[in-house]
């Protein structure tokens, strides 16, 4: 148990609970990205096959169809910098916890893929999902996937969410607090288990322009920023 964490939240629960429930009802709820979950850039065989798996931003919240989203914005990217043909798939749930994703996945029809990316940790930050519980679900995930997918899930780090300021203090410094908890379970997992897991930092989405009308999440723009932040790492 994190101590210090758990008497801070304790103390402040009811400014936070009420600052949580009156975010809830002022943040405008944006829908999933519509149109087809995956695509091609480039003619032919795919020479790299990219899936992106996880919660809001896998589910493209924040702009209309998937080819304005993460995996469709990395995809591309990649394509521009090699020349190689690049196909991508996404796989979201927006609001989904770790837990319920892993186990939507078992019965998921999925694609072939060469590179496996993980963008979680917002929902199961809300939710104080326990840290040994969401370090046993990820490895249970590593586990699940690995006879499709034997390469390292990369796990993309969950964002620094005392930045949002679509939160309101003190709420968005606790959640940040427990956002980075999280985190370092990637980092440690990635550190002592390189074979299996890979960390790539999230930059920080700040700037209005990048992001969609809530404040909250990635616009057209930021998956823009967040693709070519992260498609050194994987190209």
């Amino acid at each position: 148990m994190h101590l210090p964490f758990w008497l801070t939240t304790a103390l402040l629960f009811p400014i936070l609970f009420f600052q949580g429930k009156k975010a809830r009802r002022t943040t405008p709820r944006l829908p999933e990205a519509g149109g087809s979950p995956s695509g091609q850039y480039g003619e032919g065989a795919p020479e790299k096959r990219i899936l992106v798996i996880g919660e809001s931003t896998a589910a493209g919240v924040g702009v209309e169809t998937h080819n304005q989203g993460l995996a469709s914005q990395l995809a591309r990217q990649i394509h521009e910098r090699t020349g190689q043909a690049i196909a991508w798939h996404t796989y979201g749930v927006n609001g989904i916890r770790l837990g319920a994703l892993v186990r939507q996945l078992e019965n998921a029809d999925l694609p072939e893929a060469d590179v496996v990316l993980l963008s979680m940790g917002v929902n199961d930050t809300t939710g104080f999902t326990p840290r040994f519980r969401f370090r046993q679900q990820l490895i249970e995930l590593r586990r699940m996937l690995a006879p499709r997918y034997p390469g390292p899930l990369l796990l993309i780090s969950v964002p620094p969410m005392h930045l949002f300021t679509a939160l309101p203090a003190p709420l968005r410094h606790i959640m940040g607090w427990r956002s980075r908890q999280l985190d370092r379970i990637y980092l440690q997992l990635a550190r002592n288990s390189s074979s299996d897991f890979r960390y790539l930092n999230y930059p920080t989405v700040t700037d209005p322009a990048l992001l969609a009308r809530d404040g909250y999440h990635p616009g057209p723009n930021g998956y823009s920023f967040i693709a070519e932040a992260l498609s050194d790492a994987i190209s």
